[in-house]
């Protein structure tokens, strides 16, 4: 799949202004996958997220920036998959749809370490999931760490 179009926020606007060790990160790329909605329309027999996507993100973006703080899906070393936030208050996985925005992460490479709330800034592809058998909305693939 082909990802033309490019989103990058810079570092100097990500933290200007912003404490040593934030708690949370207001940015644009955060504000880009908030303006995503789902809907979930359930029955008795069927469930489906009905996406919409801002004309910006649609297609995907082939070079997304983007930093927050990490949340290991399992293992702590050698890591390639795990989720990042924009607030440590939000629990991705709580299941109340006031939790905020979270995005999983792919990493090109591995990552020696991460520890739960680590602060991370982060460029990759970033790819609708369009599937409506589940609430995800984007996913951040092939991933690289970048100077924050």
């Amino acid at each position: 799949m082909a990802l033309p179009r490019t989103l990058t926020v810079s570092a100097t606007a990500l933290f200007a202004g912003a404490p040593a060790f934030a708690e949370r990160v207001d940015s644009p790329a955060w504000d880009a996958l908030a303006a995503i909605e789902i809907e979930e329309v359930m029955t008795e027999t069927s469930y489906e997220a009905r996406k919409t996507f801002p004309a910006d993100l649609e297609g995907g973006v082939a070079q997304f920036d983007i930093t927050g703080f990490a949340v290991p899906l399992g293992d702590v070393a050698n890591v390639r998959e795990f989720m990042i936030v924009s607030d440590m208050g939000f629990c991705p996985f709580c299941g109340n749809p006031e939790h905020g925005t979270a995005l999983q992460v792919t990493l090109a490479e591995p990552i020696p370490f991460i520890e739960e709330g680590m602060r991370l800034s982060l460029r990759g592809a970033l790819e609708p999931v369009t599937d409506p058998q589940t609430s995800q909305s984007v996913i951040l693939r092939d991933a690289v760490l970048i100077e924050g």
